[in-house]
């Protein structure tokens, strides 16, 4: 992997992102990609792991094989705007943050050199990357981690056709204008026929003047 790939595609925590914010963030330089981690930096890669598991909505997870160095910043750009983070991530040791927040991976499901998007909102994540795999015909979805609960690459294109929050907010909004406006209609029935009483009953008393 290029230079250029490893800082396109990233290493971990980035300050925009606060579902990463935490201990600083990874250094993604081809130097660094190919020695060997110390315990230690293993231990702070795996606690990052757990923080960014901790605050995600999301993960989906991504076969990045193939893809040009500004495809891949061209997909974090996008992923970024839906407030998620596109990182490589060591498979071992995020097998074992899953295991420390209580959940447990499936078996053939972190293989291979992955990417995951850590998101806010895993449905805005999901439209985003499906979109791009279709696009690119190289990015290949892998599955993802809702809640305490994996589900294969199928169940993330189900979930891309879902309503983000943004979406389903505006249905909300919408559902609850129809019945409002009804209510102002009908009380402004009675209202109109309170005003019509009110100006009859003082035009009569006009006149008995």
């Amino acid at each position: 992997m290029t230079e250029g790939l490893a800082q396109a595609l990233g290493f971990a925590c980035v300050p925009e992102n606060p579902c990463l914010a935490g201990k600083g963030s990874f250094h993604a330089s081809k130097e660094v990609m190919d020695l060997p981690l110390t315990r230690e930096q293993k231990e702070e890669r795996l606690q990052r792991y757990v923080e960014a598991l901790e605050r995600a909505g999301g993960v989906v997870f991504t076969d990045y094989r193939g893809l040009q160095v500004k495809d891949l910043e061209g997909l974090r750009r996008q992923l970024r705007e839906v407030n998620a983070s596109y990182e490589v991530i060591k498979n071992t040791l995020f097998r074992l943050a899953v295991e420390r927040v209580g959940k447990k991976a499936p078996q053939d499901l972190l293989q291979g050199p992955l990417a995951a998007a850590f998101a806010q909102d895993p449905v805005a994540a999901a439209k985003v990357l499906t979109k791009f795999a279709r696009d690119s015909k190289v990015l290949q979805i892998r599955g993802a981690l809702l809640g305490d609960r994996f589900v294969d690459a199928a169940g993330v294109e189900t979930l891309s056709q879902l309503p983000n929050r943004e979406e389903l907010l505006a249905q909300v909004v919408g559902a609850l204008q129809a019945p409002i406006a009804g209510l102002v209609n009908v009380l402004a029935g009675p209202l109109r026929g309170l005003m019509n009483v009110l100006n009859a009953r003082a035009e009569q008393l006009k006149e008995a003047a």
